[in-house]
């Protein structure tokens, strides 16, 4: 089992490039040593829509894509895939990648069992789970290629205008649902709900593109906070 290290970074739901460009910036730091850290957790949705096997859909991204690889030959770094970034292994080779199947991951802190995933695993519906298990594999996005240009600029001026940020009206009752999947884990860390608050054991991150924040461990606890 993987340690969480001190000062580690948690960056999730940038939703780049469509909400704002932090993710680069924050990359750009990572990169120039302005900002440090031990392991970088990616939690999902960093990119507004990035998938493998695709090379036109690189193009929204080409300079977030670039630092990544680069900062993954130096720096150890754990990519949750979220609903908005999949597929992505060969994308990053040396990024360790975690599918929504593959989710969540148990990692130690301390004395805690702590599991992390991007948030969208449990609690989503029959529907959501096909469509997830459908839409997340090379060969449905192959079959795709001969349209993927206009699918692509159909999906991603329709990202451009969504709204992301808001307030999760009963998100404590939605995260007493998903923490009865949990019951091994002393901490729950999840991005994907936005909410950027702490409901007992569970950790919901947030998004660096709504609440300009990223999640840290200082001195064994996670805390948000501005870079």
């Amino acid at each position: 089992m993987i340690t969480i290290e001190e000062q580690a970074l948690f960056i999730a739901d940038s939703h780049y490039p469509h909400h704002g460009d932090a993710f680069l910036v924050l990359l750009k730091k990572l990169e120039s040593g302005e900002i440090q850290t031990p392991q970088l957790f990616l939690m999902g949705d960093n990119f507004d829509l990035l998938f493998g096997y695709n090379d036109y859909i690189k193009t929204f991204s080409s300079e977030a894509i670039l630092l990544l690889q680069t900062l993954s030959q130096k720096l150890e770094i754990h990519y949750f895939e979220g609903n908005h970034d999949f597929c992505l292994t060969d994308l990053f080779p040396d990024i360790q990648v975690y599918s929504r199947e593959q989710q969540p991951i148990m990692f130690q802190l301390n004395e805690k069992k702590v599991a992390i995933s991007h948030g969208d695993k449990y609690v989503t519906g029959f529907g959501y789970d096909l469509y997830c298990k459908v839409l997340r594999n090379k060969t449905t996005l192959t079959l795709l290629k001969p349209f993927e240009k206009a699918i692509i600029d159909h999906r991603m001026k329709k990202l451009s205008q969504k709204h992301i940020c808001f307030n999760f009206n009963g998100f404590e009752k939605r995260v007493d649902e998903i923490l009865e999947h949990y019951t091994e884990a002393g901490l729950v860390i999840e991005g994907h709900f936005h909410q950027c608050k702490t409901v007992g054991k569970y950790v919901s991150l947030p998004s660096l593109a709504c609440q300009g924040m990223v999640g840290v461990i200082d001195d064994g606890e996670m805390v948000f906070k501005t870079l």
